[in-house]
């Protein structure tokens, strides 16, 4: 039985040495090319006497290189430290010192990587020559991490405060990955189009299911061509595409996705917060044959804690779904016993793929992990069948007054107006009822609307204490680079940029 991610990449090597797990741009990369590229990062590690728990960071665009980097730190017995190639460099050099990485692995003489010279050993990617030895496997280095022993650091993307080091064990990541094979039924005939970050749990998760199931994992570098994006997916033969809402609303704003030859996709996921139901039925509509997976989930959970049935899209709306394999879910109130169906309270989640806890912050983990329970601190209920529905992140409930309202009420009120493409709320200060409410609105292209007619709209949809108060219209909400969006930077902005 696999152990570690390395046991699932070893398997696909073994049922299929000379099938595409990558392909990147022109470069098309085999399993066996895949696995000798990662034992050549293991013996340059352990050339430079990296010892077991070791962690070594990786700052590296999506790329083959990347791929090989990861596997190969796990397999040399290191923890892999995967950084975010946008963030600034007092963020990278932060991520470098809290973790005590002893190696940085990156691609080149960047910007970034002279920065963060002084911090640890740098070692070049490109100058490991790590194609050279496609055609012959290297035998597998001896394996002696224990399941739970840590294996990666993921630092999330933070829509509160100051990021945290998520621990994540190789049970963890073997766990994640096996139930995400499962529901998703994959197969070596997968062809998924990634366009996710690497460094991000729902990305991770992208990567090593597919990878596991010997499927072919075509990456992308990004959205910034929708039409180049889908003629690529149909080129590929596509079978899967995974986003979360901001990449299928800038899809849909772009493109009309039945416009393409994409009768191979299979499945769509999506993740990464809630995606408005108008959007999901848009893209049922336009790819009718492709099962639509709403999927939830935490860093902190490796990845998945949750997912909705395609067939149940229409009979539940707006739920997140079932528990997926071997974990358990379950809404409770602040002492921590289990409400009825149809209360709110906290969702709490064991299982398997919950975290080992905040790398160097007992007083963190202590916070969210109680007798094996993870405390999500998102808000929700279930019903009489025990699938989930979630009202929003506690810390993010907006209080006007005496009510307590959940901004994705509001939002979902405002994204059925005519000539809206994405809306946020948020609360902000209010001098006699607490906070007041503040709506930030991405007009349609060609859209020419005004504050005074979204309030108008609102009053007449909205009871009276949902009203917002501000109106502000801008080109593009903030968004964390794993695609979540940054409801407490709206929130710091206060009134700034208020439009009458």
């Amino acid at each position: 039985m696999a152990t570690t991610l390395l046991d699932l990449l070893a398997s696909s090597l073994r049922r299929r040495p000379h099938a595409e797990a990558l392909v990147c741009g022109q470069r098309r990369v085999s399993y066996l090319a895949l696995w000798n590229a990662s034992m050549t990062v293991v013996a340059c590690l352990r050339r430079r006497g990296l010892q077991p728990g070791d962690r070594v960071a990786l700052l590296l665009e999506p790329s083959p290189e990347y791929v090989a980097g990861y596997y190969g730190v796990l397999a040399a017995g290191g923890m892999a430290v995967a950084l975010n190639p946008l963030a600034k460099e007092w963020e990278l050099a932060a991520w470098l010192r809290h973790s005590g990485a002893r190696w940085l692995l990156c691609a080149g003489r960047t910007r970034q990587c002279e920065a963060l010279a002084g911090e640890c050993p740098q070692l070049d990617m490109t100058e490991l020559g790590l194609w050279r030895r496609a055609d012959t496997a290297l035998s597998r280095p001896p394996t002696t991490a224990e399941p739970d022993a840590p294996a990666a650091i993921i630092y999330t993307s933070g829509t509160t405060g100051a990021p945290k080091g998520v621990t994540l064990s190789h049970r963890n990541l073997v766990s994640n990955v096996t139930a995400v094979m499962r529901y998703l039924q994959l197969t070596p005939a997968d062809r998924v189009m990634h366009v996710l970050p690497f460094c991000y749990s729902y990305g991770n998760s992208v990567l090593h299911t597919h990878l596991a199931a010997g499927a072919t994992v075509i990456i992308e570098p990004g959205l910034m061509y929708p039409h180049r994006l889908l003629e690529r997916m149909a080129e590929e033969r596509a079978t899967g595409f995974s986003g979360v809402p901001a990449t299928y609303a800038l899809l849909l704003a772009r493109t009309r996705l039945d416009a393409y030859p994409l009768d191979s996709l299979r499945y769509l996921t999506q993740a990464g917060g809630p995606m408005p139901l108008r959007d999901i039925l848009l893209v049922r509509e336009q790819l009718p044959w492709a099962a639509f997976y709403v999927m939830y989930g935490q860093t902190e959970a490796t990845a998945r804690l949750s997912y909705l049935p395609p067939a149940l899209l229409l009979e539940k709306p707006g739920s997140v779904g079932v528990a997926i394999a071997d974990t358990e879910l379950a809404v409770c109130d602040p002492d921590g016993r289990r409400l009825p169906p149809g209360e709110e309270g906290q969702v709490c989640a064991r299982g398997p793929g919950v975290m080992l806890g905040y790398w160097q912050d007992p007083e963190a983990t202590r916070q969210v992990l109680h007798n094996g329970w993870l405390w999500t601190g998102d808000l929700g209920h279930m019903d009489e069948q025990g699938f989930l529905y979630l009202h929003g992140r506690a810390s993010e409930l907006i209080k006007v007054g005496a009510y307590r309202i959940n901004p994705a009420e509001i939002e979902e009120v405002l994204l059925a107006m005519e000539g809206v493409a994405e809306v946020a709320a948020a609360g902000v200060p209010d001098p006699l009822l607490g906070q007041a409410i503040k709506v930030w609105l991405v007009p349609q292209p060609q859209a020419r609307l005004q504050a005074q007619q979204v309030l108008a709209y609102c009053r007449r949809h909205l009871p009276i204490y949902k009203l917002p108060r501000q109106v502000v219209f801008t080109d593009a909400l903030p968004r964390t680079a794993s695609g979540k969006l940054r409801r407490h930077a709206l929130m710091e902005a206060g009134t700034a940029g208020l439009e009458d």
